[in-house]
């Protein structure tokens, strides 16, 4: 049985970043998934003094676009972070193993090889009620984790570039 999608709140105090821009892209499959973790972040972000205007929100087919998407972003040189979305459901066939290694390796290149920081905010589970536990339902919202993420991440390259 499906529980109920709820935010959750920060788990703390953020650091403060100011001037930033962040790209949040989602994957349509499994977009009542999806939806909800982007939607946690959006609200984290919010809560961390995000305006509108400094948040642009993405959708791509599925979680195997999410790496091409995320690497355009950051060529674009407008945000200062990126976080993904997917939700990748177990299934009889290894299809799952292709695509969860695909976007984990294509989001991992993108961290080691780039200036901007990646969010990895994918699902990776074995049925639909763990993806719905982490989307908002008992186990909390791992998008509002991602946005926390992205946050501190801007943090850390903020200092980094004060050395």
């Amino acid at each position: 049985m499906a529980t109920a999608l709820q935010q959750s709140a920060p788990s703390g105090a953020l650091p403060k970043v100011e001037n930033k821009r962040v790209a949040i892209v989602t994957a349509e499959w499994n977009r009542h998934i999806t939806a909800a973790l982007r939607d946690g972040a959006v609200a984290t972000l919010h809560g961390a003094g995000f305006a509108d205007d400094d948040i642009e929100l993405f959708d791509v087919p599925g979680a195997v676009e999410l790496s091409f998407a995320a690497s355009n972003l950051i060529e674009a040189s407008m945000f200062d972070a990126v976080i993904v979305f997917g939700c990748v459901i177990r299934g009889d066939t290894p299809h799952f193993d292709y695509v969860c290694q695909s976007v984990t390796q294509g989001i991992t290149d993108l961290n080691t090889d780039r200036d901007t920081p990646v969010i990895f905010g994918v699902l990776t589970v074995e049925n639909e009620q763990q993806a719905l536990d982490r989307a908002g339902g008992r186990l909390g919202n791992k998008g509002c984790e991602a946005a926390e993420a992205a946050v501190k991440m801007m943090a850390f390259v903020d200092h980094l570039n004060s050395l």
